[in-house]
């Protein structure tokens, strides 16, 4: 069953061809700084925001966060957790994620069994997501124990993206990790798209306008960035790499 969230990112992809995404970390704002942010992030045209990061936050901070931002903004908020402390009643929606070259089979599945009820009992909306972790893999190629897939070896991340779908993941996301010094390849992209009938999304590394038009150009339906809202002006930036989606 598609929900509105769902159902709302499927719709502006098939509108606009390729959609931005917001990505705020918790950990590293305040109620009144996400505000801000996604106050910013949405006058400059991002589809949705989403919460979440890759090291540990208290749920009373991230409620508090998820409620600040919602009085500000319209648009979707989608929580990107990266454990059961991710989630959080106020949300619109999760990514019920599965991250699939983890070593550890907590990640794959003992983590969304534990977090399901909670998921029901807040009556969120669940976004089945394969995610990929490519490259240096940063933090979250730490936490989740990954092997991440070297990035000369594009048929590895298309083999992964096929088999998520297969199981039945409706968007498949491919990260590099918060901060990499390079974003995820566009011949990686390319390929993997290829394989793809469902929304890919890209993220990590990702800093310049000429870095989110190849990245389209390749076959991201998606583009997340979020450590360009941890500085302390992010709108001008946001607006850049925003723009070159939107004016396409």
């Amino acid at each position: 069953m598609v929900n509105n969230v769902e159902k709302y990112l499927k719709d502006k992809i098939l509108e606009e061809g390729s959609i931005h995404i917001t990505l705020i970390d918790p950990e590293k704002v305040t109620p009144q700084s996400a505000s801000a942010v996604a106050h910013d992030a949405e006058s400059c045209g991002t589809t949705a925001i989403m919460i979440g990061g890759s090291t540990f936050v208290l749920t009373n901070h991230l409620d508090r966060v998820i409620k600040a931002i919602k009085r500000t903004v319209k648009i979707p908020i989608i929580l990107f957790p990266n454990n059961v402390s991710g989630i959080s009643r106020y949300a619109d929606a999760i990514w019920f994620m599965s991250l699939l070259n983890s070593s550890d089979p907590y990640f794959i599945f003992g983590a969304q069994v534990l977090g399901a009820p909670l998921i029901r009992k807040f009556g969120l909306e669940a976004i089945p997501l394969g995610y990929i972790v490519v490259g240096e893999g940063g933090a979250v190629g730490v936490v989740g124990r990954v092997c991440p897939i070297p990035y000369n070896k594009p048929e590895l991340a298309a083999a992964h993206a096929l088999a998520a779908q297969y199981l039945g993941m409706r968007f498949v996301y491919l990260e590099a990790g918060s901060g990499a010094k390079q974003p995820v390849p566009n011949n990686m992209i390319k390929m993997v798209k290829d394989f793809l009938s469902v929304p890919l999304i890209v993220g990590g590394g990702i800093n310049t306008k000429k870095q989110v038009k190849q990245l389209v150009e390749a076959g991201a339906g998606i583009i997340v960035t979020g450590t360009v809202t941890e500085r302390a002006s992010a709108k001008p930036k946001l607006r850049e790499l925003i723009g070159q989606i939107t004016s396409r």
